[in-house]
């Protein structure tokens, strides 16, 4: 179930007939958002993308029952990208994208880090080629640095409208594990819905 390479020209040819759409997430942590949105979307085809194994084997646990790895169904709307999602994008045709996600990634707190963070000015313009007009891109945070870090970049661009950030998820947001842990330790997390302009 690996997104293959070779189909990024036509990538809604590599899931199941009957998709709609595409939308991708960066950096899925343990799969519970990607395996919600799935399961709420089953005409939308999804890219989920994480480098650790960790991640993919906890969203694989849960969709292969142990001892049945062999003979397990799939879903047929997703597929999984294990490698650097920026590595994708590049292969990606212009407005192929209908929604991006980018929750809770790792903040990179090290200011001679920033260069490796997902939201930054050099990566705006490709992200706004592969998205639709009017696609949502989604971003949520809990580190204080990174949140002043994306109020800055998103304030300084003209590519997507960006409005001011939620302080509470939105009700259509399928919540994650890494969510619930930052609330529980009393971190707040901000919750932003970029749109690609036409």
């Amino acid at each position: 179930m690996t997104f293959p390479v070779e189909q990024a020209a036509d990538p809604l040819a590599a899931f199941a007939p009957g998709m709609h759409r595409l939308w991708l997430e960066v950096g899925f942590g343990g799969g519970e958002h990607a395996l919600a949105q799935i399961a709420a979307h089953p005409d939308t085809a999804l890219i989920a993308c994480e480098v650790f194994d960790n991640g993919i084997c906890s969203l694989l646990s849960h969709l292969v029952p142990q001892d049945h790895e062999a003979t397990a169904k799939l879903p047929g709307n997703l597929r999984l990208w294990p490698d650097d999602a920026r590595t994708l994008l590049r292969r990606l045709p212009d407005s192929s994208l209908d929604r991006l996600f980018l929750l809770f990634p790792d903040p990179w707190p090290k200011s001679r880090h920033a260069k490796r963070r997902f939201v930054h000015p050099a990566l705006l313009p490709e992200l706004a080629r592969v998205l639709v007009p009017g696609a949502a891109w989604r971003v949520a945070t809990d580190d204080p640095i990174y949140q002043a870090w994306v109020t800055e970049v998103m304030g300084r661009q003209s590519l997507f409208e960006a409005p001011p950030p939620a302080a509470m998820r939105p009700s259509c947001w399928p919540p994650t594990r890494y969510e619930t842990k930052a609330l529980r330790a009393g971190r707040a997390p901000l919750y932003w819905t970029f749109v690609r302009r036409g």
